[in-house]
């Protein structure tokens, strides 16, 4: 089992037509992943790599019955894109976009919570169930099934850290990265939650970073939710306060964004957290 996406998945690509959306539908066709259609306005009508494409989400739906979406649609017009998605129902978006303003971003999640939409990113890499269904960036050949669940702010942080437990023979249930942007849609929590209800998962990995607090949060919902081991890295020990690192949420205010504050708050709940992401496999044998 697997959460949020399995072999079943239908995968539409919004923004197909772009260099990143055709690149990406071509390697998550290549993983296994069921890319059904892509939605660009303007090109209906025409194919991408024999992948339909159509004017608008709707048609789209009606024609192909998409199950998600993944949207590339450049950051002045992204937000429309996942209303237009949600408006046809898609149950799960995924949103590679980075740059969405925030005003609009507030305005999407709200919508989506509205209609029980789960919404991943925006500025993620994606969403993986290795062997089953890849929708996104990630590089496929890192991952390997397995019983690890790992949920990440950080994108390139993800792909080292699955490269450690697949060399270390911990293969991976699915691995979300929800996204660093200040407003996303699935966070910590809604994650913890998922793996805890999937029997596959026996283990959860999370990867935090500087900015914000909900890592804190995370911290205080394992301690009192979830019951299965649960070991985290954060990012950003040396990132000087006021200073924006990487991620458009990744920036200190006062001493709660801090990594010093979060690791200090996992810690406080009995949370291992590891000082270099090699030692992410070790801490997870020493759990299960």
């Amino acid at each position: 089992m697997s959460i949020l996406i399995d072999e079943s998945t239908r995968v539409l690509i919004q923004g197909i037509t772009g260099r990143d959306g055709s690149f990406h539908a071509k390697q998550m066709q290549s993983y296994g992943t069921q890319v059904v259609g892509g939605v660009t306005p303007g090109k209906g009508g025409t194919k991408v790599d024999n992948i339909p494409v159509f004017d608008t989400v709707a048609e789209a739906v009606s024609t192909v019955n998409p199950t998600a979406t993944c949207i590339f649609v450049p950051a002045p017009f992204a937000a429309d894109a996942i209303i237009e998605a949600a408006d046809a129902n898609i149950p799960l978006i995924v949103t590679i976009t980075e740059g969405i303003p925030v005003h609009d971003m507030l305005r999407v999640v709200t919508y989506l919570r509205s209609k029980g939409i789960t919404l991943i990113g925006p500025n993620s890499p994606g969403i993986i169930s290795p062997g089953k269904c890849k929708i996104g960036i990630m590089p496929g050949h890192i991952f390997k099934p397995g019983e690890i669940g790992v949920l990440s702010r950080s994108g390139t942080l993800t792909y080292e850290i699955v490269h450690h437990l697949t060399s270390n023979g911990m293969g991976q249930s699915t691995v979300i990265g929800i996204g660093g942007d200040p407003i996303i849609g699935l966070n910590f929590i809604k994650g913890l939650e998922l793996f805890q209800n999937d029997p596959q998962t026996r283990a959860i990995v999370l990867i935090g970073e500087i900015g914000g607090t909900d890592e804190q949060e995370a911290a205080r919902y394992i301690a009192d939710h979830i019951t299965k081991p649960v070991v985290a890295f954060v990012a950003g020990k040396t990132a000087p306060p006021g200073k924006r690192m990487g991620h458009a949420g990744a920036i200190i205010s006062g001493t709660e964004g801090t990594a010093t504050e979060k690791i200090r708050t996992f810690e406080s709940h009995g949370i291992p957290v590891a000082n270099e992401p090699e030692e992410i496999p070790k801490l997870l044998q020493r759990l299960l």
